[in-house]
Order: structure tokens, then sequence, then C-alpha cells
């Protein structure tokens, strides 16, 4: 379970995320949506570890990460919006040096690594410096060693730039099956096609607020039109026509 408790983070005079409260159950594929500038990555890199907080508290099954962040780490499995990768070393070698930092034994390890080479279609360049991808293939890369160690939350930011939709789909597959094993996704996402596909909930952030939340048959029922889908509805309460 995540659970957001009156978290606030300024920059100097800009607050980029203003006092949000939410609660994500063990096993939600939550999709958290809002326009460029509203808050989605900066609430990611605070769930995560990689920036602190300016008040309030994050906790992931009752650890708070201001308190243990290397105890959330171990059980999170995070796919940031840019894949970083270390040019000169190979994608295999990437994927082990992930799994060692995670301390996995070296032949669960080496059979993992073998599971995304074949779900991915990776072995014909997996054996090449990452200096030599095009986004997608770093992207399945980033994918892999975000899965290996079987993480208890998946944290995404953008997760299908890139990707064929061959590929795609399989990602897309993989997070709705985890969810079934009872793995919490939180999911960001401008591709509202596919948070109205696979997402069982959906937050919806605005200028740092939290201005929507629930089911979509929920979000619906705010809306002055019931008949909309997600797109229209999100555009209706970004643009604060509800």
């Amino acid at each position: 379970m995540i659970l957001f408790e009156n978290v606030t983070k300024r920059f100097g005079s800009l607050e980029a995320v203003k006092n949000l409260n939410l609660k994500i159950e063990k096993g939600e594929l939550f999709g958290f949506l809002g326009p460029n500038g509203a808050g989605k990555t900066t609430t990611i890199k605070m769930l995560v570890g990689l920036i602190n907080l300016t008040s309030g508290r994050i906790s992931v099954n009752g650890t708070y990460v201001d308190k243990d962040p290397e105890a959330v780490k171990r059980i999170t499995g995070f796919i940031p919006d840019t894949p970083f990768l270390y040019e000169y070393l190979t994608g295999r070698e990437f994927l082990y040096f992930t799994g060692h930092i995670y301390s996995m034994d070296r032949e669960t390890l080496r059979k993992g690594i073998e599971h995304y080479e074949e779900l991915f279609e990776m072995s014909e360049w997996i054996d090449l410096p990452t200096s030599e991808y095009s986004h997608g293939m770093k992207q399945r890369i980033i994918i892999s060693s975000c899965l290996l160690h079987n993480p208890e939350l998946i944290v995404i930011d953008e997760p299908m730039v890139g990707l064929d939709p061959k590929s795609a789909k399989i990602v897309k597959n993989i997070l709705v099956n985890k969810t079934k094993e009872g793995v919490t996704v939180f999911l960001s996402t401008h591709t509202l096609s596919v948070a109205e596909e696979i997402c069982t909930r959906i937050g919806i952030i605005n200028r740092g607020r939290l201005i929507a939340g629930g089911t979509l048959d929920e979000l619906k029922r705010l809306s002055k039109n019931k008949e909309r889908n997600l797109e229209e509805l999100y555009l209706e309460m970004t643009s604060g026509e509800v």
C-alpha cells in the first residue's frame, strides 16, 4: 500500500506539489494523469526517494520513505521517463549490474535476463554497447531491469514512449498480470488510452493539486456528460469546466 499524507514539495517559491493526500491499495494499477508541469514527475521522484519532501509523509507498505529510503528502494522497481544506461556497457551487462545492486544470486539473475531477452526479442542486440541503442531498445532494457528482482511496487513514468506496438502490448500485459499477483503499480502517463485500458483507478493532478480520483465510472459521475471517455473527462477536468 502507498500512502501520501499532506505531501508538499517546494522549489524556492514554486509549490510543485500541494498538500497531496492519496491512498493506493496493494494490487492496484493506479494511473496518475496531469498536464505538463502539473507535478506528476515530482510526485514520483518523492515516492521513489530521489528528492526530499518539503512537508508531509509518504509510506510504502508501512515504511516511511524519509525514514528508511533504502528499505523502500529494495522493494521498488522504477522506470523513469527518460531511460538512462551506461553507454559503455552492453544491455546484458547493465542487467547483471542492476541485479547485483538488488543482491540477486547469479543463477536467478541469469534466468531472469534470459526470460526478458526472449520476451522482448532482444537477442540480436543485447550484447551490443547501449550507446548504439534506439530509444525503444533502451526502454526495453530499462523495463527488464525494473522487473528482474520481482518488486512489490512498480513505479513508471511514461512507459510506452519509444516502444513498438508489440512491446507496448507485452508491457501492458505484464503490468496487469503483476497486479493479479499482488504487486502495486503506480503509472504516470500522457497516453490516456493506456490508462483507460488497464488502470483500476485514476488520479488527476493539476497545478500541484489532486483534483479528481476514482475509477473511470466514478470520474464520469463528476462530469457534466456521463458518456465521455477518459480523454474527454481529462480535458474537461484540467480545463476547470467540471
